[in-house]
């Protein structure tokens, strides 16, 4: 399983290998024009390390002559999306983020995840169990965090929750986040928190719902099988460039991150299935709203 930032690293890494080789140059060479030691261009094309703006658009004005302008935005983009913390466990090219106030309580992978959720465009994505977390309110995302974590210290879950609902930034940000899910029916109508949580939970996905910048959709029990069935996913489209674009699985220790050409045309493939299959916004709206009046 990879973190989002070192999968990003490393492609990176892949990307400037491949350039350097195609100018004829070693990474000796290459390391003495730019005026730095071996070892920084090592660490960099194994992705070991991350690469601060000003050091990519240094390092990419020594391969000038073999980069198109297309493949610089690309690898700058990529570079900056690559940030994270380093072997030193210190935040490499970017400034610091509110999540990083949480870096005692969040795993690596929730911070990676954060940090790809809050750099992108858009967002994809299909729940079988739970609402997503960008739509959850208060209590809910405090029963959720109960139930899966059990026998967590009350502050802690405080803070979790925290996390949550400051993730939602993202929906107000300028310009917001897209979000496009598909909630399977069982999410509805699953009792978490008891009847009072989870009706203000339906009422406020109705109204979040009327956000131009999402759309949400319901699919039905009566669909029957879906290629949802296989596991929740989510799928990052960032600004201008299809070439960041991820795919996000959860596991329940860890998450596993994907961005082959393949795979991304795969997962896309079955987003669209699945939205096709879904109820259009409004009449996911009327179910949802039918259901928190009768919760």
């Amino acid at each position: 399983m990879q973190h989002g930032p070192a999968v990003r690293r490393r492609k990176l890494g892949e990307e400037l290998r491949a350039l350097r080789d195609r100018t004829g140059l070693t990474s000796g060479e290459a390391a003495r024009i730019a005026g730095w030691h071996q070892s920084k261009i090592s660490r960099i094309e194994t992705g070991r390390s991350g690469v601060k703006p000003e050091d990519i658009r240094l390092l990419l004005d020594v391969y000038a002559k073999v980069v198109s302008p297309e493949q610089r935005a690309l690898l700058e983009a990529l570079s900056a999306s690559a940030a994270g913390p380093g072997p030193g466990g210190g935040e490499a090219g970017r400034g610091r983020q509110w999540w990083h106030d949480y870096r005692g309580l969040l795993p690596q992978e929730y911070r990676d995840f954060i940090s790809l959720e809050a750099s992108a465009r858009a967002a994809r994505t299909v729940e079988l169990s739970v609402v997503p977390g960008l739509l959850q309110t208060p209590e809910y995302a405090r029963a959720v965090t109960r139930a899966a974590l059990g026998g967590l210290p009350e502050p802690k879950v405080d803070a979790l929750v925290d996390v949550r609902l400051a993730r939602q930034s993202v929906l107000r940000a300028t310009p917001p986040l897209e979000l496009s899910a598909v909630l399977d029916e069982a999410v509805l109508r699953r009792q978490i928190g008891g009847p009072g949580v989870m009706a203000a939970q339906l009422r406020h996905l109705v109204q979040v719902a009327r956000l131009p910048q999402v759309r949400l959709q319901v699919l039905p029990f009566s669909v029957g099988g879906h290629l949802g069935l296989t596991g929740p996913f989510v799928i990052f489209s960032f600004p201008n460039i299809a070439d960041l674009d991820v795919v996000v699985l959860d596991h329940l220790t860890s998450s596993l991150y994907l961005e082959r050409k393949e795979d991304l045309e795969a997962y896309s493939a079955a987003f669209r299935t699945i939205q096709a299959h879904a109820l259009p916004p409004q009449d996911s709206s009327d179910l949802i709203s039918s259901l928190a009046d009768d919760a």
